[in-house]
């Protein structure tokens, strides 16, 4: 499906010599996708992303890849904090935690998958940087949310997925911080449930026990074995 163009004059050139690498997904959160994708072009309000994609799969494309969106907001990922300058951030139509969360139809995955892939084959961007907001801003966001079918992407060759559980004697903040995670310090719970809410959705506790460390550290060794 060919994206149509919905330009958003919320957008800038990315800083000399920095590529995209990251690619950042989100939900927006709103009553309906109309609604959403009038913000993320309202100059007033000063957000966007590269690509919004409806509930019917229609793909909708607002700033050039090559350009730095304004979706991530204050974030962290791998200790870099200018999110925005290194990523592609795609925009799901889902009303969220706020308005009725749900999951997320079988046509919108489905454009999602065929858009990321183009973005994949365009841009250097590892499996283990195709992330969620809530893990670049755990502090204060839970986009995609529990609801959004990580493991179907991995499967399709989108992003990190774990393989046999593993056992590994550093601490559980230490495995974390080694994934990308920042605000370990400002409030490590918040952190793990971010962890969780990607990786271990059924287990959204906020807990370091041994399931979570088991979890991030088998994630780890898959990160090693593809770096």
């Amino acid at each position: 499906m060919t994206p149509i163009a919905r330009p958003s004059p919320n957008q800038e050139a990315r800083p000399d010599g920095v590529t995209p690498d990251i690619l950042l997904l989100h939900y927006t959160g709103m009553e309906s996708g109309g609604v959403a994708l009038e913000r993320l072009c309202d100059p007033q309000a000063k957000v966007s992303a590269h690509y919004l994609i409806e509930e019917d799969g229609r793909v909708f494309a607002l700033v050039p890849e090559e350009r730095r969106a304004w979706h991530a907001g204050l974030a962290s990922w791998g200790g870099e904090s200018d999110i925005n300058s290194r990523s592609i951030g795609i925009e799901l139509v889902n009303p969220g935690h706020e308005f009725g969360y749900r999951a997320f139809p079988a046509v919108q995955i489905a454009s999602l998958i065929r858009l990321s892939r183009e973005i994949l084959e365009r841009w250097p961007i590892p499996s283990w940087r195709v992330l969620g907001h809530s893990d670049v801003a755990p502090l204060r966001k839970e986009d995609p949310g529990e609801l959004f079918p990580w493991e179907q992407l991995a499967g399709e060759g989108i992003g990190l997925w774990f393989e046999d559980e593993k056992k590994d004697p550093r601490p559980l903040p230490a495995l974390l911080a080694e994934l990308g995670y920042g605000y370990l310090r400002e409030d490590e719970a918040a952190v793990i449930r971010a962890f969780q809410r990607h990786w271990l959705p059924a287990h959204m506790t906020g807990q370091g026990d041994e399931a979570t460390k088991r979890r991030a550290a088998a994630l780890l060794a898959v990160k090693e074995a593809r770096a």
